[in-house]
């Protein structure tokens, strides 16, 4: 993206209907570390990957608690993710001390929309540049929503966004069908591999990546470094299994192959 006469104010429309400062608010999005969220009838899981800027700085936090029964993961300007999610846990902590029953998801997601729109129609504002992806269990079920700097909000089965999130999001597509009926373990599992996508050839660990789980009778927490690290090393042993066996039905079917050569040829 380029400089021009368009950009320099968030209300100002360029001749083609774009407004620039919002693009770009987007597009930090897409720079920012990669997060991944997926869901089943029963419960949401978020994943992103913690990376820190040198090796003398540690990684700042993408997946915040809102409540018992949401969260949220970020990917763009963190400290813009920070802000809205203390203003999401404050209409959540608002709601329950009124109405005394936790904040619907859908009902919060409106909220959070209504609050970055805002920013794409005032001249001394500017729009946030962070797309949060929501996750939330009310009595509609489980839910997983975006957010985006623009102010639109969507509701998915599963999303990835930050860098390299187009990888993520094409194993998501062949994946997302099965994971209606998937426990937390199951969707954990699918989110470390949608993660190892983004990573382009880097090896996966549980100190590089942060999950996060909520879920029928059990409320939002993130996941233990160890355990995530064992469900990973497991993947590895299984993925080495399955490679194995692959060889495996190769060489037998060369054999065989041989052999029929073998016999055809003895036979003529």
């Amino acid at each position: 993206m380029f400089r021009n006469q368009y950009d320099t104010d968030v209300t100002t429309w360029s001749p083609a209907g774009r407004l620039f400062q919002v693009e770009y608010a987007m597009e930090a999005v897409k720079q920012g570390s990669a997060a991944i969220g997926l869901r089943s009838k029963t419960h949401v899981v978020l994943a992103s990957v913690n990376k820190a800027q040198s090796e003398l700085s540690s990684h700042q936090k993408k997946i915040f608690k809102v409540d018992d029964h949401v969260g949220v993961a970020i990917a763009g300007l963190t400290a813009d993710g920070r802000v809205l999610s203390r203003y999401l846990r404050s209409e959540c902590i608002n709601h329950g001390f009124v109405y005394e029953s936790p904040l619907p998801v859908s009902r919060l997601v409106v909220h959070l929309a209504d609050k970055a729109q805002v920013c794409t129609q005032r001249s001394w504002k500017r729009p946030y540049g962070v797309g949060l992806l929501v996750a939330g269990l009310d009595e509609s079920g489980a839910h997983l929503y975006y957010n985006c700097p623009s102010g639109n909000y969507f509701e998915y089965q599963a999303f990835a966004i930050g860098s390299r999130s187009q990888a993520a999001k094409t194993y998501l597509e062949r994946k997302f069908e099965t994971f209606t009926n998937y426990k937390g373990e199951e969707l954990i599992k699918d989110a470390l591999h949608a993660i190892k996508e983004t990573l382009q050839g880097e090896k996966l660990t549980g100190a590089i990546c942060t999950v996060a789980v909520v879920g029928v009778d059990e409320p939002f927490h993130f996941v233990d470094p160890k355990t995530i690290q064992e469900l990973i090393d497991s993947m590895e042993v299984r993925r080495r299994k399955q490679r194995l066996n692959r060889v495996t039905c190769r060489r037998i079917k060369a054999q065989m192959l041989l052999q029929w050569i073998y016999d055809k040829g003895g036979c003529s």
